[in-house]
């Protein structure tokens, strides 16, 4: 293990984190708000133990899949842990677990909270936690690598942080696809606040609510969240919401002109078709619910069905009293996910669709031995390594489920709270059932369960191996 070399990677971070301090210190001031002063005095400290842990020197250069993962899990554990001290010293969030936990839900784009009334908080604290969606939607590692490019470990450092089966290259040099991918996540984002504004949304709302579906996550700067604007515009955040979810290769090859192979892509026409078949299927079910009136249970439908499978976790409605077809459609929605390579956390839709398509083929194969039958996605055929991640990821994914489900059922609440809060938590949606519902939040759980949800949250958004890796002590031995 290259410690060194991990080590100023995660300074390089931290400095990005200090920089990034100074966007709500600058609300701070805009609102005269005591509060901005932590954000200037934790920046700078942030900022000089970056500078401190990015001087080291490194005397080997080699650097492996290993450093890769652990540089990603350590240092947004790094990264939670600092951009936890403005709402503790602040005293906005008096426990430390629980600004802990509000951070990472944030960094994770999970956007699940302690928080009951989020208008006694102040603006700059309302907006460095929206702020940490857009900065951990598409990687902030990623978002180092556009900035600073580094040297051989950059591939190793998108694999570990970029979501998905499989993680490719849109540009020869890693560091030229970070930027593309970061121009466009800017653009949309800057798009999104635009149009949010223009629907009739104050500035800051634009804003916070932009970085939110920016990062599909689900923090919102009123106590009604969505529900607290006009209808028009909660359609709007949707739509946009639903864009994010898609795999940000799509709008590479469209801006190539490259339309064809964009709209081709398998996992972009399963991502809509699920979003139509759901939002249909659950406005019909839910008519009654809404007196008839389709329209109502429409719109409703589509804002829910995208919020949730995008794992942004926004509501305009109490979704926990829908009936219970809906509510199993929303349950596995949670589960599947937003696409490879989008901000959307979950199991992811290629993974779906890879498994799905290898079971249908060891079915074929049961009735023709001798057949061969290549089984492929995205016109491209799945080789055995991919499948045997794919697998790997289930299984994991499955056992990590049953433990948590475990470890949070002593608190003895209903299955449906206890299920749902794992699977809320894992896959980064923010929005459960049962007494986790848009009525509910997480202050209900004591500190246990509460450090479960902080792994879970950073186990999800970093693809499960990342974080597990850190408890192996083969990844520490050093190489050699």
């Amino acid at each position: 293990m290259n410690i060194r070399k991990v080590l100023k990677l995660i300074g390089e971070m931290l400095k990005l984190e200090g920089v990034c301090m100074a966007l709500p210190f600058i609300c701070g001031i805009i609102y005269k708000e005591r509060a901005g002063i932590h954000f200037a005095l934790i920046g700078v400290i942030v900022f000089m133990i970056g500078i401190m842990l990015s001087s080291t020197k490194v005397k080997d250069a080699r650097f492996f899949s290993a450093e890769g993962f652990v540089t990603v899990a350590l240092g947004w554990v790094f990264l939670s842990f600092f951009g936890a001290l403005p709402f503790y010293f602040s005293r906005e969030i008096p426990n430390f677990i629980d600004a802990l936990f509000e951070t990472i839900s944030g960094f994770t784009t999970t956007g699940a909270t302690i928080l009951s009334e989020v208008e006694n908080m102040s603006k700059c604290m309302l907006f460095w936690r929206s702020f940490s969606h857009f900065l951990g939607g598409m990687g902030v590692l990623v978002l180092m690598l556009a900035i600073i490019p580094t040297q051989g470990e950059n591939m190793f450092i998108m694999k570990a942080e970029s979501p998905g089966p499989s993680v490719g290259k849109l540009l020869p040099k890693v560091a030229d696809t970070a930027k593309v991918l970061y121009v466009i996540y800017v653009i949309l984002t800057l798009l999104s606040i635009l149009l949010y504004f223009l629907s009739g949304l104050p500035l800051f709302d634009a804003i916070c609510i932009g970085f939110g579906s920016a990062g599909t996550g689900g923090f919102t700067v009123t106590n009604d969240g969505i529900g607290h604007y006009a209808e028009h515009s909660q359609v709007l955040i949707a739509t946009m919401t639903l864009l994010f979810g898609v795999n940000f290769n799509i709008y590479y090859l469209m801006i190539m002109k490259q339309f064809k192979s964009a709209f081709h892509s398998e996992e972009l026409r399963t991502y809509i078709t699920i979003i139509i078949i759901a939002t249909i299927t659950i406005s019909l079910n839910t008519l009654n619910f809404y007196n008839g009136v389709y329209l109502e249970s429409l719109e409703k439908s589509y804002f829910q069905v995208i919020s949730i499978l995008t794992t942004t976790g926004y509501a305009t409605t109490n979704f926990a009293n829908w009936p219970m077809l809906s509510k199993y459609l929303l349950l596995v929605l949670m589960v599947i996910g937003g696409s490879a390579g989008s901000t959307g956390g979950g199991f992811k839709i290629s993974r779906v669709i890879i498994l799905i398509k290898s079971a249908i083929n060891q079915i074929y194969f049961e009735l023709h031995p001798n057949s061969v039958k290549i089984v492929r996605f995205e016109d491209k055929p799945i080789d055995s390594h991919l499948l045997r991640s794919v697998t790997s990821y289930l299984l994991a994914y499955i056992l990590i489920i049953i433990v948590s489900v475990f470890l949070i059922s002593y608190e003895n609440f209903d299955f449906e709270t206890t299920f749902s809060s794992v699977i809320e938590t894992f896959n980064n949606i923010g929005q459960g059932l049962g007494r986790l519902g848009p009525t509910g939040n997480f202050s209900i759980f004591g500190n246990f369960s509460k450090v479960i949800f902080m792994l879970l949250m950073l186990i999800g958004r970093l693809e499960i191996f990342p974080v597990l890796l850190l408890f192996s002590s083969k990844t520490w031995k050093r190489e050699g």
